[in-house]
């Protein structure tokens, strides 16, 4: 019944850059005969001169990321092959409490394995729990470049850079005035965005101090799926000839706005439902009939009325930043940000599926149903119902983060480079749900009588408490009288605040050997972060509809110390022009788990001029997050299949069949035990585990980069990376711990069973603990590759950029130890084997030209396991096509710094494939608005 949440990664297509130094970012070389100066090269701490790195590096310009009709850069990094879309835009109302961040997923394994960093410093989280951070608090006015390190990241950034560091990169000394502002409206539906962008700089004391200040606001408005003819539709499986669900137009009439009798559940020849005057009315149910579900013409409910595309939402950031040279070596700094971000997201009303008790003497009851149900003996019949009367429920989310950042950087010592800081944050967020619909209340307004001819409650006590009888015959029926009554607005407010004091200090010259100097970096870091949760106190109780959520408060700290060191081996040989090592380590004390350490290998082979060879080794760890270790139990209902289900066990092969028996047989299920409940709703609770320990990540890459002399400005990189995580932390998933237990070869002695439970008479499932575990493994191995080529054509000069991700496996592993019991996910939704992005760019004079092809492969619908080893081919429509979307933009530029553009991204209006929504943490990487027109203003002096 309820919309499926796909929680499976995803990997995005490319965004290119305009320029091809993107591709050889991480090679910087003085120039010959320029006075050499220390080079800060990203994916390490340590200056130097003319320096390679081993460490793989991506770095994207801010004004790359801001060339398109999307107002958020968060959505232009996604499309990047290293990120998934897992919280983009488009998918981040999945879950409760999320609706509009924007939060990065390196590798696609998951939100908490990325770290982000501010230059080069941690920010503090955007939700209670957990480390994410919010993309849309970063000022994109600011951002002079973003670099994704894949490789190696967490013994020199940090903790929990289990598959990589982002690190925004702003403008330092800011001068002038800019305003830009971007505008832009879809072509089918009434979808739009806007932002506006306002920054101001100056230097003062004779340019040994700077001063800045940046405003931005942008939004976008809601897009329904019932917005645009792709969408609007309603689609759903039923079964075929052969037993294999096939998708069709239809739905289901079992169950609707206006209540519906179901007639199997009733001892009813018939289904029946209610007109706009609360009549019974005979159902249509056309010429097929699957269950609850019919198809084509017939009395189906449509539940895309209540599916969001893209949520409204709107951000306001205003930041400050300043910086003072105290003397010739020292410059002391401070920032100050303040952000808030608006997102409101809606789903479906609250609804009771079969569980609705109608009694014979129900006040409302019109003379028909009586009729049906005395000529059939009956004393109540059995309704399902949408309480759409209320309005779909809607989730607010506002999210408020301040930040403040102190230090000093500079030279001490003479050669020693020294930045130490302090950095505060604290984001306060408010969730309001409106439209929450209060169970004991409906119970009491549900169960009516006549009294003297008038409709009241047949519970006295709840009748004189001042008990509103309820109407539930035909849509529409419940006055506002009846839903001021059963319905309440629910608020929860949670605090998480950041402290973080840390120091570097490096020298790029520690001591001089045979093949150049030594450099050396070292710090220290100490963090604590805490959290408080306070939820609505009727909600908490667990009589509302809405999940109930405790009260929660919980802290840790982290002391880190790190090293790193560059050793130049060999030069000057025959095929060993440079031949440089890194080698750095981290040692990370928690308060809740202990110490941990991590480090990293590479090694830089510079065969000459045209061509290099790289590579790194590396260890990760990460602590639990506050939500994964003390997490308090939290109500949740889960979707399931009892897979102890005779008939499930039947469609198994006979090796599968025998364990799941077995074990099925030891948790006391009998052998014909056949359930009637197939995809229902599992009460149970999500909770935190403090016996979980830090997971750890062993990761290589092995590549090139070959700059050939014959062919000026060409660049090719390639890069092979490997990534295994073990203990992975991980919450499971219901229907997983279920499988998980029953399908495990070694007994149900396990942690999955230990989390479920039966009811000893009816063998049913009665509760489930989904928590997190550190028995899980994952694994996933690919190919990045880039390639970049300037010229001069004509009078002006072209640059392309292909970016692009060969993902080779993406395994998740139940039981680590058991590597026969897995899930491939390459090749599957949001995971696609091939991802590239093609970016052309011409420039002319005044006039600038870009256009960007987005590749992504064709894709499987389910994982092979799944698919294939369950035998549940669920629908006929197994796989999606190859998906390529194309963006186009021009500039015009006047001699007095005005700059307009014109862009169309989508411009052929690709469709989202099969019937996705492009709303799931998988399918978000396929556009959902379609063809989208914007234009753009920009102005510096």
């Amino acid at each position: 019944m309820m919309q499926s949440i796909v929680s499976r990664a995803v990997k995005g297509a490319m965004l290119g850059t305009l320029a091809s130094a993107t591709l050889i970012s991480n090679v910087a070389y003085a120039e010959e005969g320029a006075d050499v100066e220390r080079i800060e090269v990203t994916g390490s701490r340590i200056s130097r001169e003319g320096a390679i790195t081993p460490t793989p590096v991506t770095v994207i310009t801010g004004e790359t990321l801001t060339n398109t009709g999307a107002v958020n850069i968060a959505e232009a990094l996604n499309e990047l092959p290293a990120l998934a879309s897992t919280f983009s835009m488009a998918s981040s109302g999945s879950y409760i409490g999320t609706a509009g961040l924007s939060v990065l997923d390196l590798r696609g394994m998951g939100t908490e394995r990325t770290l982000v960093l501010v230059d080069g410093k941690r920010h503090v989280s955007s939700s209670a729990g957990d480390s994410r951070v919010d993309i849309n608090t970063i000022p994109t006015v600011w951002v002079e470049s973003v670099e994704i390190i894949t490789g190696g990241a967490s013994a020199v950034y940090g903790a929990d850079a289990v598959t990589g560091v982002v690190n925004f990169r702003l403008k330092k000394d800011i001068t002038g005035f800019n305003i830009s502002a971007v505008a832009g409206e879809a072509d089918d539906s009434g979808y739009d965005n806007q932002k506006l962008a306002l920054s101001y700089g100056r230097d003062f004391d004779d340019g040994r101090g700077n001063a800045a200040i940046s405003v931005e606001y942008s939004q976008q408005s809601e897009l329904s799926a019932l917005d645009r003819d792709q969408t609007k539709d309603s689609w759903t499986t039923i079964k075929g000839d052969d037993t294999v669900r096939r998708w069709v137009q239809g739905g289901y009439y079992a169950i609707n706005n206006a209540g519906a009798i179901y007639g199997p559940w009733n001892g009813l020849s018939d289904s029946y439902t209610f007109n706009s005057k609360g009549e019974l009315v005979k159902q249509d149910l056309g010429d097929t009939v699957d269950g609850t579900k019919c198809v084509g013409p017939c009395d189906y409910e449509n539940l895309r009325q209540w599916e969001l595309l893209q949520p409204e939402f709107d951000r306001t950031t205003v930041n400050f930043k300043t910086n003072y040279d105290i003397t010739e070596d020292l410059n002391a700094y401070f920032e100050a940000k303040w952000s808030q971000t608006n997102a409101t997201n809606s789903g479906q009303p609250a609804f009771f599926f079969g569980s609705l008790d109608i009694k014979r003497d129900n006040a409302f009851i019109q003379d028909d149903l009586a009729k049906l149900m005395d000529d059939n003996d009956l004393d109540s019949v059995t309704m399902s119902r949408f309480i759409n009367d209320l309005g779909p429920r809607i989730e607010e989310d506002e999210r408020t983060t301040q930040r403040y950042v102190v230090g000093i950087e500079g030279v001490v010592f003479e050669e020693w480079d020294l930045e130490a800081y302090g950095t505060y944050g604290k984001t306060e967020n408010e969730r309001v749900n409106k439209n929450n619909l209060i169970r004991s209340k409906f119970a009491y307004g549900v169960d009516s009588i006549l009294v003297d001819g008038e409709a009241v409650c047949r519970d006295e006590t709840a009748r004189a408490n001042g008990c509103v009888a309820v109407n539930l015959f035909g849509d529409g029926a419940v006055t506002q009288e009846m839903a001021d009554y059963i319905s309440t607005t629910s608020v929860g407010t949670a605090t998480v605040e950041q402290y973080v004091f840390g120091a570097n200090l490096t020298n790029s010259y520690l001591f001089d050997v045979p093949a150049g100097s030594v450099g050396f970096a070292t710090g220290v870091e100490y963090r604590k972060e805490k959290m408080e949760t306070k939820e609505d106190a009727l909600a908490a109780s667990g009589d509302t509809f809405f999940n109930a959520f405790p009260n929660e408060k919980a802290d840790y700290d982290v002391s880190e110390i790190y090293a790193e060191f560059n050793v130049p081996l060999l030069t000057d040989l025959p095929m060993i022009q440079d031949l440089t090592m890194e080698a750095a380590a981290r040692y990370s004390d928690y308060s809740t788990t202990g110490g941990t350490t991590s480090w990293k290998l590479g090694l830089d082979w510079v065969v000459f001029d045209d061509l290099r060879f790289r590579a790194t080794l590396a260890t990760a760890f990460r602590a639990p997050n506050l939500g994964e270790f003390y997490g308090a139990p939290t109500q949740n209902y889960f979707r399931f299949t009892d897979t102890c289900k005779s008939s499930e066990l039947a469609t198994l092969s006979p090796e599968q069949r025998a364990i799941r028996a077995a074990n099925c047989a030891a948790m006391g299920v009998p052998a014909d035990f056949d359930s009637d409940y197939d995809g229902s709703s599992l009460e149970g609770v999500n909770q935190g585990n403090s016996n979980l320990e830090p997971e750890e990540s062993e990761s290589y890459t092995i590549g090139l980069v070959y700059q050939p002399d014959f062919v000026d400005s060409l660049t090719i990189t390639l890069d092979y990376w490997n990534i295994e995580i073990t203990d992975a932390i991980s919450g499971i998933g219901a229907q997983n711990i279920i499988d998980r237990c029953v399908d495990n070869p070694g007994g149900i002695n396990n942690e999955y069973c230990a989390l479920i439970s039966r009811d000893p008479v009816t063998h049913e499932l009665n509760n489930l603990i989904n928590t997190s575990t550190n028995v899980a493994k994952q694994e996933a191995s690919g190919v990045d590759f880039e390639i970049g080529y300037d010229t001069e054509l004509g009078e002006g000069d072209l640059r392309t950029t292909l970016i692009g991700t060969y993902l080779i496996e993406r395994n998740e592993y139940a039981f680590q130890d058991d590597p026969s019991v897995k899930e491939e996910f390459a090749g599957t939704v949001g995971e696609a084997e091939w991802q590239a992005n093609l970016t052309t760019t011409y420039t002319i004079s005044d006039w600038d030209f870009a256009w960007k092809l987005r590749y992504l492969d064709g894709v499987d619908v389910y994982t092979p396991q799944y698919a294939d080893d369950y035998s549940k081919p669920y629908s006929d429509l197994m796989s999606y096509g190859t998906y390529v979307v194309n963006d186009v933009l021009m500039h015009y530029t006047w001699d007095n710094g005005i700059k307009v553009g014109f862009g169309i991204d989508n411009l052929f209006d690709r469709d989202l494939p099969g019937h996705s929504m492009g709303n799931g943490t998988g399918s978000a990487s396929y556009d959902n608005i379609g063809r989208f027109y914007y234009v753009t203003f920009d102005y510096a002096m």
